[in-house]
């Protein structure tokens, strides 16, 4: 697999690929507030380091907006991530800061959110930041588990898996945050729709937006800092899936059909969103198209578009909806 390069800490980071030793004892220096005695793992191994160390890559919270008639600097391909709750404008999070972010804290009306993307596993999602009635503030901990971001909450330092909202170290061990609908389209498809809706301003960090640093990664035969069981049926690990609930759509079938209704749900799929993780500049990337889910009342659903491997990781006995 080709070499990834993150331009994470402002210069240029090889992602090496090296776990750090997985022993809470070690961890202990820079997590002197985390309640290791706490944890859901099998195994403290099933953790390593990404790269970066605790905030390397740093989270965001309450960005600037703009009304989408004075963005800037976007391209109509470019993927967003789309927020759109009851009785607030429409927000669009733009992949190209979100790449070098990889969480947002913001709040919309009286809801407190936190939009997420892990580029290692193609994983958008949206979270309410209330739990148990106490509201988190979350960033990037430069950890992995099956190649997945490792959140962290500032209030208890715990510990969160991004790709199913989980806490999986420290107090908050078990909970888990509620998803919100959200979904990724070009940004084309948002301003059409949304004529009236706010997308995230560029944060005042210097960061190469609108690169991809991890070029080719979606191209690749095998996923990067990964060491777990591929995907059943003959599926490649780095093919796109449709994740609703614990069932999994191989997006190719959906781009064929552009509808399917199946098990009470409605896919929708069309063509015009570009890859974040294909080209140099995420503008090139090839079109992989926009995903839509809702149920049979037209009701939109949380759901994630991400790589076969990571579902399987997370979904081991997860349903594969197949021809």
């Amino acid at each position: 697999m080709r070499r990834l390069l993150g331009l994470v800490l402002g210069g240029t980071l090889a992602l090496t690929g090296h776990a750090t030793a997985a022993d809470p004892s070690f961890w202990k220096n820079e997590w002197p507030a985390t309640d290791f005695s706490q944890t859901s793992l099998d195994s403290w191994a099933e953790v390593i380091s990404g790269g970066p160390g605790k905030d390397g890559i740093p989270a965001l919270s309450d960005p600037s907006f703009l009304p989408v008639a004075e963005g800037r600097g976007i391209d109509a391909r470019e993927p967003v991530i789309t927020v759109d709750l009851d009785g607030e404008a429409p927000r669009a999070y733009p992949i190209r800061y979100l790449t070098w972010h990889e969480i947002v804290n913001d709040r919309i009306g009286d809801v407190p959110v936190a939009v997420t993307f892990c580029p290692l596993c193609n994983s958008a999602l949206t979270f309410d930041r209330r739990v148990a009635g106490q509201e988190l503030t979350f960033g990037v901990s430069g950890k992995l588990r099956n190649s997945d971001m490792i959140m962290y909450d500032r209030e208890t330092q715990s510990w969160w898996q991004q790709a199913i909202g989980t806490g999986i170290v420290g107090e908050m061990t078990g909970k888990t945050l509620t998803s919100l609908p959200s979904w990724m389209e070009s940004y084309d498809d948002f301003t059409a729709r949304s004529p009236d809706g706010l997308v995230m301003a560029e944060p005042a960090w210097n960061r190469a937006y609108g690169r991809n640093p991890y070029r080719g990664y979606d191209s690749s035969h095998r996923p990067f800092l990964y060491s777990g069981e591929m995907p059943p049926h003959g599926i490649a690990p780095l093919v796109r899936v449709v994740r609703v609930g614990d069932r999994a759509w191989p997006l190719a079938r959906l781009a064929e059909a552009k509808e399917l209704r199946e098990d009470g749900v409605v896919l929708s799929w069309r063509a015009g969103q570009a890859s974040a993780l294909d080209s140099d500049f995420i503008r090139d990337g090839r079109d992989v198209g926009s995903v839509r889910v809702r149920d049979a009342d037209g009701k939109d659903l949380p759901h994630d578009v991400m790589f076969a491997f990571a579902f399987h990781a997370f979904w081991p006995d997860g349903i594969w909806m197949l021809d």
